[in-house]
């Protein structure tokens, strides 16, 4: 490897160190939990040391080191945590982290042991709760696919050489049609899987009450996978066992990695978001409609595109770990792509029907 290009992938790997470190001291600041902030700082202070070690590496080939700055992914994060919690972003923190992890000199294995321990590991097969901090994902992805969608429709009527009307009803048209059908999928896909933990609670309820013993080793077994010495997991789990209502609940949160309470949150809730989001998405095409004709709302509706992509590449790289550049010319790439088919298809169409 040349000199030049070590030096930039030297850079980038104190870059990714350090924003980890700025994330985890500003979790840890915001953390509600005095456990879990003590753990955030143990995170960040290896962060830091990781920083060092390519800041060394950098001095040593006798390039320059950058001067620390937070990162865009950190600012964002951030004020996401400070609004809805730590535990709202942490699933993207742990996407960001396997995206970002390096081979590095560094021990990190205390690292990783830390990273999960604000999270404690709830069930037996290491599953988090990642419902609420999934939601900014679904957020970004539903807003994508309204915009895509209805920006690819509108480029259809365009090539089909419609009236500004008719762009506009068909835009609207799609919007409506594609927000009521996320929003139904949502509905569905939330109930079906309330209905499938609730069928699963309800065969370990009735498991426990033809076979307790089998319960009590099952628990057992559990804490045993955690660390627990075997004598005193057996004995705390019969302690367990002698309250049924106790032992089930431990079973369904700890071996099958259900939260008994939530079952797959809100349906209503899921539908009304996927319904607002796809919406979100699927207006930036077609509002310039709304106040511009001819030639300058199709130039105005594909800057508005344009914006939209923009943000939602901004959010898609909060996920990936991909830089923000490379995730807003890919999405750019993909929505241009989609849109110059159906441009095609809708000017043959046009054609073909006036002849």
């Amino acid at each position: 490897m040349s000199k030049p290009r070590s030096a930039r992938h030297y850079r980038g790997n104190l870059r990714i160190e350090r924003d980890n470190a700025a994330l985890y001291d500003n979790l840890a600041e915001l953390a509600s939990d005095e456990r879990l902030s003590r753990a955030y700082r143990r995170i960040a202070d290896g962060e830091r040391a990781n920083a060092l070690f390519w800041e060394a590496r950098l001095k040593q080939m006798g390039a320059a080191v950058p001067p620390p700055r937070a990162g865009a992914r950190v600012r964002v994060l951030t004020w996401f945590a400070r609004q809805f919690g730590t535990e709202f972003v942490m699933p993207t923190v742990v996407r960001l982290e396997h995206a970002d992890h390096l081979p590095t000199p560094v021990d990190r294995s205390g690292h990783r042991d830390h990273f999960l321990e604000p999270q404690a590991p709830t069930t037996r097969s290491g599953r988090h709760r990642t419902q609420s901090g999934n939601t900014l994902r679904a957020a970004v992805l539903g807003a994508n696919d309204g915009l895509v969608s209805n920006a690819s429709l509108v480029m259809g009527m365009v090539g089909a050489a419609s009236g500004d009307h008719a762009i506009l009803l068909a835009g609207f048209a799609g919007l409506v049609a594609g927000a009521c059908s996320m929003a139904l999928g949502e509905w569905l896909s939330v109930n079906s899987s309330r209905e499938f933990y609730q069928a699963q609670i309800a065969a370990r309820a009735e498991r426990l009450a033809v076979a307790p013993e089998d319960g009590t080793r099952s628990i057992a077994g559990i804490y045993r996978e955690k660390g627990m010495e075997p004598g005193t997991a057996e004995a705390l789990a019969e302690q367990i066992s002698e309250r049924p209502r106790t032992a089930l609940d431990t079973l369904v949160r700890e071996d099958l990695g259900i939260d008994p309470e939530e079952l797959g949150g809100s349906a209503y809730g899921a539908a009304i978001s996927s319904f607002c989001l796809f919406a979100l998405g699927a207006f930036f095409p077609v509002v310039p409609y709304l106040f511009l004709h001819g030639h300058a709302a199709f130039l105005a509706s594909m800057g508005s595109t344009t914006a939209g992509l923009v943000l939602i590449g901004m959010g898609t790289a909060l996920f990936t770990g991909r830089s923000m550049a490379f995730s807003i010319a890919r999405q750019l790439g993909i929505t241009v792509s989609a849109a110059a088919i159906t441009y095609a298809v809708g000017h043959v169409l046009g054609a073909a029907l006036v002849g």
